[in-house]
This record gives C-alpha cells, structure tokens and sequence, in this order.
C-alpha cells in the first residue's frame, strides 16, 4: 500500500516520496509446523504450527518435535516430495545462519527425531535475547513509554517538512 501511494503521488505531483522496498533475507518464507505446503502465520488456529519471538524454550522444543515430516527418517533437502523436513532444514539454516548444505552437512546419520532437537536448538539460541529484550522493555514501563515519546516526537520532526511540502503540491496551502 505504502510502496503503491508513493508511486501515485509521485506520478501525479512530482517526485516527493521515496518508494519502500521490501527487505528479504534468503528464507523468504517460514512454512507451518503443521502444514508445510501453507506459510507459518500467527493467525493460524494451531498454535503448535507457528514459532513466535515471545515462546518459552520448551514451548519452541514442543512444537518442533510436533512438526510434520513423514516415514523416511533420514535428513535431505527436497521440498517437493519432503516438505516437512525441507522445512526444518530452512528453518535451522536460517536461525544459525548457515547455508541449507551445512545444515545437511550438520543432520549427516541423525534421523528426522534427532534432528528436530538440532533445529529447537538452535532457534531457541537465536530467539532467546530476542525474547528476553522483550521480556526486559515490557517489565521497565516508564522507560518505554519514553522511547515511545522520543520516537514520535523524532517522527513529526522529520515528517513536518514533508508534509508541509505535500501539502503544497496538492494546494492545500
């Protein structure tokens, strides 16, 4: 939306706003726990299909041994016949930021149940701080609330100038 109002605006009054670009890492897309073929949302109704930033360790261990693979216990990477176990190794090589052929490399003579301890390890290594900075700004309230402040008063400085000179394009002033 906001990629697509630039663009009107700009063709239409000249060149004021810069057009947003998505930022993508190479995992453009996590998919379920529970249904590899669908992306991971935290809309979906399991709960046990989706990781989030605030999951306890044990919960993130729970749901990874939870995780759809099939009957063959050996590790490979083909997200077409495989998906379920193409979904873990993204999802290891992504949280240890490691390529999907070192995470193979790392899953060599480990079954699918092994390897499911490897992958909870390391997004519960890459998700912990995360998980205990939120924990941290959620206990210190007032600190928040003024880094909340302190952005928007930073926010309306910035965007004063450029509202002022949109408004005077449109002809508002």
């Amino acid at each position: 939306l906001a990629q697509d109002l630039a663009r009107i605006f700009n063709n239409s009054y000249g060149e004021l706003f810069p057009e947003p670009r998505a930022l993508l890492s190479a995992t453009r897309k996590v998919k379920s726990l529970r249904n590899p073929s669908a992306k991971m949302s935290k809309s979906d109704p399991q709960t046990v299909a989706t990781i989030t930033m605030t999951d306890s360790p044990d919960d993130i261990a729970l749901k990874i041994r939870r995780a759809v693979t099939d009957f063959t216990s050996e590790v490979t990477f083909d997200p077409e016949t495989r998906p379920g176990v193409s979904n873990l190794v993204m999802i290891h090589a992504a949280m240890a930021k490691i390529s999907v052929e070192e995470a193979l490399l790392q899953a060599r003579g480990m079954d699918t149940g092994a390897y499911k301890g490897l992958v909870s390890e390391a997004v519960i290594q890459r998700l912990t701080p995360i998980r205990e900075e939120i924990q941290r700004l959620r206990a210190d309230r007032v600190h928040l609330e003024g880094l909340l402040a302190q952005g928007k008063h930073r926010a309306r400085e910035l965007a004063a100038p450029v509202l002022a000179e949109a408004r005077h394009r449109v002809g508002f002033c």
